[in-house]
């Protein structure tokens, strides 16, 4: 299984479940539209996707909270940057980014937990996220498997 996640060699052939390729498209391009929204809109999505009540901010913390967002933004862009490699140049590694994906979602989801925000009724980006997520975790189970592996014999060349 790690074999399949860290692959000897970074390439482009994909051995795993061709819907888990297929779905890796959809993925990247709405992470990397979340990413963009967050480093470009004004309010970076903060309240208008995320609930955050901006609007009951001191003007400096409103702006810190953006600031942060569009920080936030450019790291989910450079994972982004990493899919659209994945997707064009290595494809090897398509099993790796969905592990990196689902890494990066939990990770927010458990410092969330330890570090509550106050939100203002429910946030429509939560339902991308999730929605996103379960897209996520079955191309990240597709990824691996299909009949590009062999049975026992990974690293072994065709």
């Amino acid at each position: 299984m790690l074999q399949r996640i860290f692959p000897e060699r970074l390439d482009n052939h994909y051995h795993g479940h061709s819907l888990a390729l297929w779905l890796f498209y959809p993925i990247t391009f709405m992470n990397v539209v979340i990413d963009l929204v967050a480093i470009f809109k004004s309010d970076g999505g903060a309240q208008s996707a995320d609930g955050i009540p901006l609007d009951t901010f001191v003007s400096g913390g409103a702006q810190a909270v953006i600031y942060v967002v569009a920080l936030l933004g450019l790291s989910g862009l450079l994972l982004g940057f990493l899919s659209v490699l994945a997707l064009v140049r290595y494809r090897a590694m398509v099993p790796l980014m969905y592990v990196l994906l689902v890494v990066d979602y939990l990770g927010h989801k458990g410092i969330a937990l330890m570090k509550p925000i106050v939100r203002t009724g429910t946030s429509s980006g939560g339902y991308v996220s999730v929605t996103l997520f379960a897209l996520t975790l079955t191309g990240l189970v597709l990824s691996l498997r299909g009949k590009g592996y062999l049975s026992g014999r990974e690293g072994a060349s065709t």
